[in-house]
């Protein structure tokens, strides 16, 4: 049954247009979110690039000279070489990856839940729609967001390329996007995107997925009920799933993202994300393709504030 004009005039902006306040809406929760737990998200990508047996190819010591460190002592040596403020380095693209991102695939999910998949008779959502809602959810908002991510990537690094004597490659977000474009041409804002599209179906077949399932266990057989401790414990499980899945492919974009290349745009260390697995494996092993886990798990956790903040502004 439709609302007559004059009335629907007067309902709340959230009801009027329900899927652009939500795309809003958890794009902000998100946002805020990603603002508190970016320092995490640099130190990550700086652990990701640590000991890179590729570098050897073209004659960069760096990776020799390179102390290996952990995630604390990684982000203690950013904050005393180059300054606090650095930890916060690339936020900015983050942001705008965020807009696109985190607000497009949470309206795809939900339109795919309600609308596309629907519940069953009971009011169950099955595990195998949330499996496939979740992965395409993040495969399409992913793509879409590609090139944010990949000026994150690579001013998350010109901090460390300082420190080694490198040049700068940018003045800031807008010349990196400019500069990329120039080099590459469209192609070249969308370097990495496959194993970007990988990691996101990865990580949202486990994070949504994981959470929607714990969070309705938890509240049909223990006596908690759904409040900010289910939340909370279900952004834990969902996070570690994420992580374990997701990190693999996380390297490679990361490496790949961050790679030299020439006036071409072409990649100088990898072929593609196939060659960039098969080097890290042989180079510095297997457990190399996990590198950065430990921030990449706590960050993941984020998602439950995410989700907390979106339920919140939405009610």
């Amino acid at each position: 049954m439709s609302v007559p004009e004059d009335e629907e005039r007067l309902l709340p902006l959230a009801q009027r247009w329900p899927r652009a306040s939500k795309f809003l809406l958890s794009g902000c929760a998100a946002t805020v979110a990603e603002l508190a737990t970016f320092p995490l998200d640099l130190t990550k990508t700086r652990l990701q690039m640590q000991g890179e047996a590729a570098l050897a190819r073209l004659g960069d010591s760096a990776r020799d000279s390179a102390p290996y460190r952990g995630m604390v002592r990684t982000a203690l040596g950013i904050v005393q070489e180059e300054g606090f403020r650095k930890l916060w380095q690339g936020v900015t693209p983050a942001i705008y990856r965020h807009i696109v991102y985190s607000g497009g695939r949470m309206v795809t999910y939900e339109h795919l839940r309600e609308v596309v998949f629907g519940k069953t008779e009971d009011k169950h959502y099955p595990l195998w729609k949330s499996v496939i809602g979740g992965m395409m959810a993040g495969v399409v908002g992913q793509f879409l967001a590609n090139p944010t991510d990949l000026v994150k990537v690579q001013m998350q690094m010109e901090g460390k390329r300082k420190l080694e004597g490198k040049p700068l490659r940018f003045r800031g977000v807008h010349h990196a996007f400019a500069k990329i474009l120039a080099e590459g041409g469209i192609r070249g804002l969308w370097a990495g995107w496959v194993p970007n599209i990988q990691r996101a179906a990865l990580v949202n077949m486990g994070d949504l997925t994981t959470y929607d399932t714990v969070k309705h266990y938890l509240v049909l057989n223990t006596p908690l009920e759904d409040n900010i401790m289910t939340h909370g414990l279900s952004s834990l499980c969902s996070g570690l799933v994420a992580s374990i899945l997701g990190t693999p492919a996380d390297v490679i974009k990361s490496r790949i993202m961050n790679q030299p290349r020439d006036k071409q745009g072409r990649g100088l260390l990898y072929k593609s994300s196939t060659d960039c697995l098969i080097q890290a494996v042989q180079g510095e092993g297997f457990m190399s393709l996990y590198k950065g886990f430990l921030p990449s798990w706590l960050r993941m956790v984020k998602l439950g504030f995410s989700f907390l903040g979106f339920c919140f502004l939405c009610t």
